[in-house]
């Protein structure tokens, strides 16, 4: 009898974005370490994967103001991880961490420190940037053409392992009998000249628990799929819908054999919202009531406002969609988000017909478009969904975004867990000692922790 694909889970903090309801009378603050420590050792007792931290390099900006939900700023990755490791024993520990704003040594030291904290439960998830928004934090500002951002995040990542790889396992010998510390024959220095980076020496920070903490990425672009089919081990997904996910699915996978890799190299997380109720009936009323409260009358003409191009503050949220055309001539108003149209004539177009045929204000369409109900229904149907994607490889598990921070996670942890637990998808205990890449079960590089000094 063939056995069961396991289910992997990853659990992603809610913070500022358009999933989370900072409004809910149970939301706490989106940047106290006990909010963090509450969903991280929530995510832990139900035995997720890894925990996943966004990061945003600058306030998202519309007609000059700040968009209302980045006002809670936007906390280093890295320091937040660094406590967690202090507070967790097995979750893995992922972070959003920019290719374009980081230079590779600093990063890679980083990332290495931050393995050694959490004994080998580090993560990166790899993103990119080209705009000259974000730029402007910066001394080099948004000057790295558009089509050069995937050419400078790959040589990064190989940059950086280059530099992990640089300390043989051993090197560190801390003799004392001898007064040697260190084994320079097994310690190379690292001689890289490429298009985009110079580096040269002897990178700081010994062998880590993992060699390499896992890299994660996020692209889905055919760019960004290319550099996931080369580079990544987890691949943080955009593909909900069933059939589109496994269409997904199926074309990064492919991918990886182009480029000489296993399909037992990469998982496919695709990122799922979640809403339960004791019937199915419940659930659906939850899910409305809940997809409501994240689209707020602000929220939903700022979102009409970054198609239309214009200032649309006039128009009544319960009324119909705005009867002039987008200013697709102008500069845009907004800054440092991604939901612009290719086309914003023909979206309007469609939005309108949609609007008229289905009786929509400009609140509900913006409700319609811009949230998705995700996993709606009872435990048991949920658990059987999530399974139903793994089993007939539309995904590999799930990174589950909850609405509401720190405790958005607890229900599916109590409710949901336990029934795929039940159905032998989804494990019960982590392995002792285990790294985060043996947690995921992914091949290569695979170290216990007393072997990093071994």
């Amino acid at each position: 009898m063939t056995s069961k694909r396991q289910v992997h889970l990853a659990a992603h903090f809610p913070g500022v974005n358009n999933t989370t309801v900072w409004s809910d009378d149970r939301a706490e603050s989106q940047i106290a370490f006990s909010s963090f420590e509450h969903f991280a050792r929530n995510a832990e007792r139900g035995c997720f994967d890894f925990l996943f931290l966004a990061e945003g390099l600058r306030l998202r900006e519309q007609k000059g103001r700040i968009h209302d939900l980045d006002v809670v700023g936007r906390p280093n990755t890295l320091a937040i991880l660094a406590a967690l490791a202090g507070v967790t024993d097995h979750i893995g520990l992922v972070g959003t961490l920019q290719t374009t704003f980081n230079e590779p040594l600093e990063l890679a030291k980083q990332l290495a420190t931050l393995d050694h904290l959490s004994d080998g439960r580090a993560g990166w998830n790899v993103v990119t940037s080209s705009d000259a928004f974000h730029g402007a934090n910066f001394r080099r500002g948004g000057f790295l053409d558009h089509a050069d951002r995937y050419t400078r995040a790959a040589e990064f990542v190989e940059l950086a392992r280059e530099l992990w790889d640089s300390w043989d396992a051993g090197a560190v010998v801390a003799d004392a009998s001898v007064g040697r510390f260190a084994d320079r024959s097994r310690i190379r220095d690292v001689d890289h000249h490429g298009p985009q980076f110079d580096v040269a020496g002897t990178f700081p920070v010994p062998r880590s628990p993992q060699r390499h903490p896992v890299v994660v990425q996020a692209g889905d672009s055919d760019e960004g799929r290319d550099l996931a089919a080369r580079h990544a081990e987890v691949v943080f997904s955009l593909h909900t819908e069933f059939d589109d996910a496994r269409t997904f699915y199926t074309d990064v996978t492919d991918r990886l054999e182009r480029v000489g890799r296993s399909k037992d190299e990469l998982l496919i997380l695709p990122g799922a919202t979640f809403t339960l109720g004791d019937t199915q009936a419940d659930a659906e009323e939850r899910s409305r009531a809940i997809r409501r409260a994240q689209v707020s009358p602000a929220t939903a003409i700022a979102f009409l406002e970054q198609v239309w191009n214009r200032d649309l503050s006039s128009y009544d949220v319960d009324g119909p969609l705005p009867d002039v055309e987008p200013d697709v001539d102008a500069d845009a108003i907004t800054r440092g988000r991604v939901r612009h149209a290719k086309d914003p004539r023909a979206l309007v177009r469609s939005w309108r017909d949609r609007a008229a045929a289905e009786h929509l204000t400009i609140r509900q369409l913006v409700i319609e478009v811009s949230t998705s109900g995700g996993f709606v229904g009872t435990p048991s149907s949920i658990a059987a969904e999530i399974d139903r994607y793994v089993q007939e490889r539309a995904s590999d598990g799930f990174v589950v975004v909850p609405h509401t921070n720190p405790y958005g996670l607890d229900d599916f942890v109590d409710r949901v867990v336990p029934l795929l637990q039940e159905r032998g998808v989804y494990r019960s205990s982590y392995d002792e000692g285990a790294t985060l890449r043996r947690t995921l079960g992914l091949p290569g590089h695979v170290l216990d922790r007393q072997q990093v000094t071994a």
